[in-house]
């Protein structure tokens, strides 16, 4: 019997990791550079965290979370999103009674099942960054402004940045029963999936996927004409900050986002060039989430990026990510002398800071030499009795052919100076 990998989920090789590296290193950096700090949580969670945090009327509670009972049955589910988990650490820690705002970054894998396609697994990963505990809106216009430079220094010039506001609880009230009126004629053409969201949650059937549910919203009332006096306030401060920070931005109705627990500013980077999974980046604010899973009534605000997707449109825009550096040494040996003396110049060189390598399948000479031009090793120090007797090693440049006998004492400072 063989054995696969599951559907839906993806195995990073030696020949890509170094591209997940490379992106995410840069945002962790970056990260560091706003005021932001790491934190990490467990991939799995008691499930009533994501039932009151992503919220029941959700696709991700609703048919894509992966729950199931432990060996104590208690229901547990794999992360679908990191926010929740965030925002629980936050309160159990009582980070809340530390000084405010609280910014974290984060790098985590994600689990939804869901029909896997390009850029959608149903193990993914995210890059995000949360900040808790202010509802200025400069808290808002800075993640923006992290995520717009993020893609700048990774060179990603095709992506546009939209923007909305889907309200508060006080003008939603009124935006909802607008929806619903306009709705109510065409709820029989409805899918089941929004006949279900209609009473529930009617500007989820705003952001369905089905083309005939799409056909019958579209024209629909937007929120943008139903906001309150505050949250109206806040839209027109975002916009300000962002024009005040040379971020360019396209205000954009439709926008609802996929969690229940956003409020106000929504916001999404979008590419046209990896087909319909074109949102990048997605977040926005939440002002009553720490509340509602249990915390003190503090608001945040947050984004998260797909890793997947992110590459996808790298990829697209022909980025060339660094290749990971070749050996800096492979030491070639003959003889039981040489090799005894060979491992320890090889530790020596790598606690000195170079990359060093020896033949680990017990090749002949000439094999040593097609492995280290195999590897793209730098330089080859070559060891034999002959050279221990005269206490000199020769050292080729395998770019160049280049070769010359250094004293043994010299090997290091040689090879540091060649690096």
């Amino acid at each position: 019997m063989s054995i696969n990998i599951p559907k839906g989920t993806k195995d990073i090789l030696p020949d890509q990791i170094y591209k997940w590296n490379y992106v995410e290193s840069i945002f962790l950096d970056l990260c560091r550079k706003y005021g932001f700090k790491e934190i990490r949580t467990p991939s799995f969670e008691h499930t009533e965290l994501f039932a009151r945090g992503v919220g029941d009327t959700t696709d991700i509670v609703e048919k894509q979370m992966y729950t199931f009972k432990d060996y104590a049955g208690r229901s547990v589910t794999l992360k679908p999103e990191g926010t929740s988990c965030i925002v629980r650490s936050f309160i159990e820690h009582k980070m809340y009674a530390d000084v405010q705002p609280s910014k974290f970054c984060y790098d985590i894998s994600c689990f939804r099942y869901e029909k896997p396609q390009s850029g959608r697994l149903r193990e993914f990963h995210q890059l995000g960054v949360e900040v808790f505990g202010t509802d200025n809106t400069l808290a808002d216009s800075e993640v923006i402004t992290l995520a717009a430079d993020y893609f700048k220094i990774l060179g990603i010039r095709e992506l546009e940045l939209h923007i909305n506001s889907i309200g508060c609880p006080v003008c939603r009230k009124k935006y909802r029963e607008a929806l619903q009126q306009f709705l109510k004629p065409k709820y029989d053409e409805l899918c089941d999936t929004c006949k279900n969201r209609y009473e529930r949650n009617p500007m989820r059937i705003l952001d369905c996927k089905s083309p005939i549910c799409q056909e019958h919203s579209a024209g629909a009332p937007v929120m943008l004409d139903y906001l309150c006096e505050e949250c109206q306030s806040a839209f027109d401060s975002l916009k300000n900050n962002l024009n005040n920070s040379g971020v360019d931005f396209t205000v954009d109705p439709g926008i609802v986002r996929g969690l229940d627990y956003y409020t106000k500013t929504a916001f999404e980077f979008v590419s046209t060039d990896i087909g319909a999974q074109g949102t990048v980046c997605g977040g926005g604010r939440y002002d009553n989430l720490i509340e509602e899973i249990g915390g003190p009534p503090l608001p945040g605000v947050g984004f998260a990026l797909g890793i997947e997707r992110l590459l996808l449109v790298m990829d697209s825009a022909g980025i060339e990510i660094p290749e990971p550096d070749t050996p800096d040494v492979f030491i070639a040996v003959m003889g039981d002398r040489a090799k005894s003396f060979g491992l320890k110049l090889m530790r020596t060189l790598r606690n000195s800071g170079l990359s060093a390598e020896m033949d680990l399948l017990g090749r002949n000479f000439k094999g040593q030499f097609k492995y280290a031009d195999r590897i793209n090793a730098k330089n080859t120090v070559v060891i034999g009795d002959n050279e221990l007797d005269m206490q000199k090693v020769a050292i080729k440049n395998m770019k160049t052919s280049n070769q010359v006998e250094v004293p043994i004492g010299e090997i290091l400072s040689t090879l540091t100076l060649k690096k």
